[in-house]
């Protein structure tokens, strides 16, 4: 394929591109080769034989079969349109300095207190806080900073000054 026939993503209707890290994209990939090779298969196969015993309006297996099986639908669609529009972004390999996308960032509080979060994609967050999406108000405080840098980040109880004591890169696994 020429690169000039390459499909072009389709950008996000919110107008921001879907960045991704290589293992964000990899994860979503894997995620969404699992559902569809394995756990639709099998909630496919419950549904039918739950449909095979007779009246589905009281049949347990099947109203919960269906209803599983519309959600594993849903996250398939989901990943999809996600990895259809990704942008995958690998700053692993390169020596900056700067804080850009895919960095992992050691921030100091205005406590003191010392806070380690890597900047990833939309798909790619965690509830644990570590990573934060790049379109955060932290992240986009930390956007083009340096080590020694004090940042000021938007927060609810208003602005927080960050020190950025780190920038580091790691290779996306």
């Amino acid at each position: 394929m020429l690169w000039a026939e390459a499909p072009v993503p389709a950008p996000a209707k919110d107008g921001f591109k879907n960045y991704i890290t290589p293992a964000g994209f990899r994860r979503l990939h894997d995620e969404l080769a699992h559902l569809w090779k394995v756990e639709r298969p099998q909630l496919v196969s419950i549904v039918a034989w739950a449909a095979g015993n007779g009246d589905r309006s009281e049949n347990g297996d099947y109203i919960y079969g269906k209803r599983k099986l519309r959600e594993v639908d849903r996250r398939i669609r989901h990943i999809s349109k996600s990895l259809d529009s990704a942008v995958v972004v690998d700053n692993s390999t390169r020596a900056l300095d700067q804080v850009f996308f895919g960095a992992t960032v050691t921030v100091a509080g205005p406590s003191g207190d010392e806070r380690v979060v890597t900047i990833v994609g939309l798909d790619e967050l965690d509830a644990g806080g570590t990573r934060v999406s790049w379109r955060s108000p932290l992240a986009t405080a930390l956007l083009k900073a340096r080590a020694g840098d004090v940042v000021t980040v938007r927060t609810p109880r208003g602005p927080e000054a960050v020190e950025v004591l780190a920038v580091r890169y790691d290779p996306m696994t």
